[in-house]
């Protein structure tokens, strides 16, 4: 059975540097980011997202995640694979269980699900999921 998970989190920490510049004004960075999640997850996460930014601060980004607290009330931690498009006001995208990441009451978890960050303001994320 499927479940339907929502909330929000907030960024507790954002460490971003670059490191590569493009010819055309572009350019390769990365970012470690401590979370806040409440709702259906409860917890913290720490993200190290990969970005490359356009010329005009828009960027696709990809990251790996780990949570740790509950998810729908268990106790665990588990890996999420993410990736999206910041298209200078908010970022978007999807993301997805690692498999076989889950321990604790988490083991054997699966799932996906969006997540959506404006600028500035508190990011949502939904994700539906199975133990």
């Amino acid at each position: 059975m499927t479940t339907h998970g929502t909330g929000t989190f907030e960024i507790a920490e954002w460490k971003e540097a670059g490191y590569q510049n493009l010819e055309g004004g572009g350019g390769l960075a990365q970012a470690d980011v401590g979370q806040k999640f409440s709702g259906d997850i409860e917890g913290a996460g720490s993200v190290r997202w990969l970005m490359f930014y356009r010329p005009d601060k828009s960027a696709d980004w990809v990251g790996l995640q780990v949570v740790a607290g509950t998810l729908g009330g268990r106790a665990g931690t588990f890996v999420l694979r993410s990736s999206g498009i910041f298209d200078g006001a908010t970022a978007a995208g999807e993301w997805s269980v690692v498999e076989g990441s889950g321990t604790g009451e988490l083991g054997g978890l699966s799932g996906t699900g969006r997540i959506e960050a404006p600028m500035g303001g508190r990011a949502t994320y939904t994700l539906d999921y199975r133990l």
